[in-house]
C-alpha cells in the first residue's frame, strides 16, 4: 500500500479560535493549487471548538513531502494558535519518516485490508 493517511490534531489555544479558523481556507487553497497528490483533505472542529482534526490522504510518501513543503510556512504560523500532534497510517518512506521526526507522529504501518 503506497497511500498514506494522516490524521493531524490541532489543540487550539484558549482565545485563539478565530485566528486559527482564518488559516483553514488558506491551507485548503494551497492544497487545491499545489498538491496534485492529495486525495482527501478534510477539516473538522469538535463541538467545544478547542480541537480541530484534519483527515488527509495522499497518493504516496512523495505527495506528503510535497504537501509539507507547500504548507510549511502556514503550518508554522498555526503553531501560534495551536499545538499539533499527528498519526500516520501506512508505510512512510525513509525520507518521509525522517522529515516528520520533529513532529513525533505515531505511525501505524499498514497490515491488511481491501
Amino acid at each position: 500500500m503506497e497511500q498514506i493517511q494522516l490524521h493531524a490534531l490541532f489543540k487550539i489555544k484558549e482565545g485563539k479560535l478565530e485566528e486559527f479558523k482564518k488559516l483553514i481556507p488558506q491551507f485548503i487553497a494551497i492544497v487545491k493549487e499545489k498538491d496534485p497528490g492529495t486525495i482527501a483533505y478534510d477539516w473538522f472542529l469538535n463541538e467545544e471548538k478547542m480541537e480541530c482534526k484534519v483527515l488527509e490522504t495522499y497518493e504516496d510518501s512523495n505527495a506528503v513531502l510535497a504537501h509539507a513543503a507547500n504548507v510549511g510556512e502556514l503550518l508554522m504560523k498555526s503553531m501560534e494558535f495551536s499545538a499539533l500532534s499527528a498519526e500516520i497510517f501506512g508505510n512512510p518512506s525513509a525520507e518521509l519518516s525522517k522529515a516528520l521526526e520533529g513532529f513525533g507522529p505515531k505511525v501505524y504501518p499498514y497490515h491488511s485490508g481491501l
